[in-house]
Order: C-alpha cells, then sequence, then structure tokens
C-alpha cells in the first residue's frame, strides 16, 4: 500500500475543510501564471492550462481572477515574474521528497526549504539525489465507496490506463502523462467521483515508517505543503492509515 495514495487523500480531505483557501487560490493563479508564460494562453493548445483553469473553477475561484493570472503569465498585463524550480531531500528515515515551487525569489525559497527539512530531521539534497526514484504520472484516486473494481476496469482501460491498484479503501489509477486527461473525462463523464486527480510524480519504491519517524515524517510534509511557494509535494513513505489518522486528529 503506497504512501504516495494516502497523503493524496489526507491533503484532499483536509482541502474539503479548507481553512486555507487564501492559500489555495495563491498556489492556483501562480500555477496559472507559470503555465500560460510557459505554453501560451490558448487552453485548447494548453493542456497543462487546461487542467489549471478546472482546477480553478473547481475551487470556485472568479472567472476574471483566472482571467488576470493567464493575461499576467503572457505579459499582456504586468505581474509578477514566477520562476517554476524544483527541490530534492530526505526526510526522517531516508524517506526521498521532491517538491515543485513557484517563486518570484529562488535564493529566499532554497533558505526557507532548507530550513523546514533540517527543523523537522531532514535534509535538502542536491539536484537529482531523490528525483530518479520518481516518474511523472496520470495519478487518479477513487474511493471504493464510489466505484467497483469491475467497473473501473472496464472505463479506465479503454481509456488508456496503464493500472489499476487496490489500496486499502482506495483504488490508484496511472496512466502515462498523454493519457491522464482522457481517463480523468471518462470518470467524470460516468460519475465518478475522484478524492485526487492530477499529474504526479509517483516513486518506484517505498520506505516503511513507523511510530515516531512516522510522525516526523508528516509534520515535515505538512510543513512543506504549508511553505507559500510549494505547488506540489511528494515523497515515498509508506505509512499505515492508522497512524495517518492518528496524527490528522
Amino acid at each position: 500500500m503506497s504512501g504516495h495514495s494516502k497523503w493524496a487523500s489526507i491533503k484532499h480531505k483536509k482541502a474539503a475543510t479548507d481553512a486555507k483557501r487564501g492559500k489555495a487560490f495563491t498556489r492556483l493563479i501562480k500555477e496559472l501564471a507559470v503555465t500560460a508564460r510557459m505554453g501560451g494562453g490558448d487552453p485548447d493548445a494548453n493542456p497543462r492550462l487546461r487542467k489549471a483553469i478546472a482546477d480553478s473553477k473547481a475551487a470556485n475561484m472568479p472567472a476574471d481572477n483566472i482571467k488576470r493570472a493567464i493575461l499576467k503569465g503572457t505579459g499582456q498585463l504586468e505581474g509578477v515574474n514566477y520562476e517554476e524550480m524544483t527541490y530534492e531531500g530526505y526526510g526522517p528515515g531516508g524517506v526521498a521528497i521532491f517538491i515543485e515551487v513557484v517563486t518570484d525569489n529562488k535564493n529566499r525559497t532554497v533558505s526557507e526549504i532548507r530550513h523546514i527539512f533540517s527543523k523537522n530531521g531532514g535534509n535538502l539534497g542536491e539536484s537529482g539525489s531523490v528525483g530518479w526514484i520518481f516518474q511523472r504520472k496520470g495519478y487518479i484516486v477513487v474511493e471504493k465507496s464510489s466505484a467497483s473494481e469491475e467497473e473501473l476496469m472496464d472505463l479506465i482501460l479503454e481509456a488508456g490506463a496503464e493500472d489499476l491498484r487496490d489500496d486499502g479503501s482506495n483504488f490508484e489509477i496511472l496512466t502515462a502523462p498523454e493519457d491522464y486527461e482522457n481517463v480523468d473525462k471518462i470518470l467524470k463523464e460516468n460519475n465518478i467521483k475522484t478524492a485526487a486527480s492530477d499529474l504526479s510524480m509517483i516513486p518506484q519504491n517505498y520506505v516503511k515508517l513507523v511510530g515516531k519517524q512516522a510522525e516526523k515524517c508528516l509534520r515535515l510534509m505538512e510543513a512543506l505543503e504549508d511553505h507559500d511557494d510549494a505547488q506540489n509535494v511528494w515523497a515515498n513513505f509508506d505509512i499505515d492509515e492508522e497512524e495517518i489518522a492518528k496524527f490528522s486528529e
């Protein structure tokens, strides 16, 4: 059972009770701006922008905010010049952690990320130190209460999914990046609710954590997630659902 899916699920549940709506909006605005700058402002020709717009609408972001962020990204409106960066490091127990950030001051951001690691029992590594452990995949979580395994299998394999995994209370669906959008669309068309859905960095192996190490790793993950510049945080820990439930209480 993969720790990644459990972290994705706990993030989703936290977002549903969101006391951090402002943070969610900030993260989405940065994603809209960076994506528009890199791939252009036309969502029909820019799948990543299309996804960012859909996520922003799902978070009830006003249409004017979405439009302004895109125009700032393409340079049609004046705005902050954001850079996309990745950081790699180790958490308690040797867990590999991969972070994507969007920042307007990379020196400040790397200093703050390094401090979070050291404060929470980890350390920031060199570029390439853990990145090889992760592969970019389309990643979708469906709670077992939303669909049966047979129903999912019939839908997703036809749509181009690579794998369907049983992960305790959830099903994990993995796709090649280019097939992600189609599989996600098929699920929506069949009214199957997803607990998490995104292009993700999926670890090829996992590190089992228990007790204090598990707690320390979850605290590190939460601190990294809460950093203003962090867009995505991935790790290869495997922690039992009971331990995660205790931590989230």
